[in-house]
């Protein structure tokens, strides 16, 4: 897969059966359709509140950053806002359902805001599977 912000390759990185897109130039991660929900349930975050279909059809972000691609089908995606204000991420969501982009740092920016928010999750072993994804991802404090 093509990355959608610096058109370099992509590797395929797998974690809990779940292979994701990493961009080894950008830092910049795919999930392709279901793939955060599952990755998300894999750590205990099981109230993450963070559907798919809510996604799709929450309305669109308000913010300056250039509209991607998907690496998919080529339509421009949508800007969405996860997690919790002000520290809220803001990532790319194709219309048609393929899947996320999240910029270099956003996955791991978006864990830690949902280990704090859900401490029985982040108990020792939840809270180095958040670490080493932070690490993986770039995530940048």
């Amino acid at each position: 897969m093509i990355c959608p912000v610096c058109k370099s390759d992509m590797i395929d990185v797998e974690h809990a059966d779940i292979e994701l897109e990493y961009c080894v130039s950008c830092h910049g991660v795919w999930f392709d359709a279901e793939e955060l929900e599952l990755l998300l349930g894999s750590m205990g975050f099981d109230d993450h509140g963070l559907p798919l279909p809510d996604i799709l059809h929450a309305p669109e972000a308000p913010t300056e950053e250039k509209k991607r691609r998907c690496p998919i089908c080529g339509q421009k995606m949508k800007k969405m806002a996860l997690g919790v204000k002000p520290e809220e991420v803001i990532i790319d969501v194709c219309p048609q359902g393929h899947g996320l982009w999240f910029e270099g740092g956003e996955v791991g920016h978006l864990l830690r805001q949902l280990a704090k928010k859900q401490p029985a999750a982040g108990d020792k072993s939840g809270q180095r599977v958040v670490t080493f994804l932070g690490e993986v991802f770039h995530a940048q404090d």
